[in-house]
């Protein structure tokens, strides 16, 4: 059964949150995909303020498509997570507290992602048209010359997602690797 979890994010949840739990997520989340982590991390290398407060958010790695009449966007799939790990050290530093995509994540990130409390959360590649139903609302709030990897602020409910990397160190791809090996 999944757990419902409220976004943003408190470290309460976070604590309760292991490696191959399934959770629904409802409430507010962001989209930002490789330029705009580019920027974002240029930005704080700068002095400047990034275009939202990022403590105790979520970052979904998403490549949208345009919304059909009557939706807020159309399909919401995520996309290769491997692409931010140069980035998101920085940004969990900056008090980011989850992020959604798909695939591996570097050690480094696997590590920062334990130091600052954080977690790393799968959704289902090739999925997007279903995702894109628990979307109800999205704006682009930053970065909008990038097209679709502008910075989308997202409202979302019952989002489904799978916990890959949690607080602990648990890693469910090497967690389930393990269990079919002889």
């Amino acid at each position: 059964m999944a757990k419902k979890v409220k976004l943003p994010l408190t470290e309460e949840t976070i604590a309760e949150l292991k490696a191959g739990d399934n959770v629904l997520l409802s409430g507010t989340l962001y989209v930002a995909r490789d330029a705009a982590h580019k920027r974002m991390v240029e930005a704080l290398k700068r002095g400047e303020p990034l275009p939202f407060d990022i403590k105790g958010q979520t970052l979904y790695y998403m490549g949208p498509s345009p919304a059909p009449p009557g939706r807020p966007i159309g399909s919401a799939g995520p996309t290769t997570s491997t692409r931010m790990d140069m980035y998101t050290p920085r940004l969990l530093a900056e008090g980011l507290k989850g992020m959604i995509g798909k695939g591996i994540r570097s050690e480094e990130v696997k590590t920062a992602t334990k130091k600052h409390k954080a977690v790393y959360l799968a959704a289902v590649g090739g999925a997007g048209a279903l995702i894109s139903k628990s979307i109800i609302k999205s704006d682009i709030i930053a970065y909008a010359d990038l097209g679709p990897e502008a910075i989308l602020r997202l409202e979302v409910t019952d989002l489904p997602a799978t916990v890959i990397n949690d607080i602990y160190g648990g890693d469910l791809y090497v967690e389930g690797k393990a269990k079919y090996r002889k």
